[in-house]
């Protein structure tokens, strides 16, 4: 396996600032959770937290549906769930990349059905060519082609997710 860099660190932290920013002006009060969707999404849970310029509360969410795979399974499986209620809260669903939406679809109806104020979702990836479910986020940091990307939390088979930049993950020729 080989790998091509698709985006470096400086841009993930300035768009990170960017997306807290907003995030902070679209929710001036109230109770607000920040849903961690484990584990790809921890490198990018914590520094968009430092980056929300108001109180919030995190919680993590265990969901599996790729396995060891390059390809999701179609089948979603709840690993960990909350330790809290949702119940009159504004909720963002804090995701690592959001490919075919059959993860963050499912995981967005049953956090609807929790009571809370409102759920959204902050995803750092966007890969809309991969869509299978409708996925409407509130804030995407970088719309990415479909390509295999490893790094910044997300991982092939467990590998990879300390790289500090974003890269595409290529088998050798």
């Amino acid at each position: 396996m080989s790998l091509r860099p698709l985006i470096s660190e400086e841009q993930i932290q300035a768009r990170i600032l960017e997306i807290g920013a907003q995030i902070t002006a679209d929710y001036p009060e109230g109770t607000l959770y920040l849903i961690c969707i484990l584990k790809g999404a921890c490198f990018f849970l914590a520094d968009l937290a430092r980056a929300i310029q108001r109180d919030a509360f995190i919680d993590f969410m265990a969901i599996s549906s790729y396995g060891k795979e390059r390809t999701s399974s179609g089948e979603v499986k709840i690993i960990k769930d909350l330790d809290i209620s949702l119940a009159g809260a504004d909720v963002l669903i804090v995701e690592d990349i959001i490919d075919s939406g059959i993860t963050l679809n499912y995981l967005t109806a049953l956090l609807k059905t929790r009571n809370p104020r409102s759920v959204r979702i902050a995803a750092l990836l966007d890969k809309p060519d991969r869509r299978i479910r409708p996925v409407d986020a509130a804030y995407v940091g970088f719309h990415i082609p479909d390509e295999f990307v490893v790094g910044y939390g997300l991982d092939f088979a467990e590998k990879y997710r300390n790289l500090r930049d974003v890269c595409v993950l290529t088998p050798d020729a």
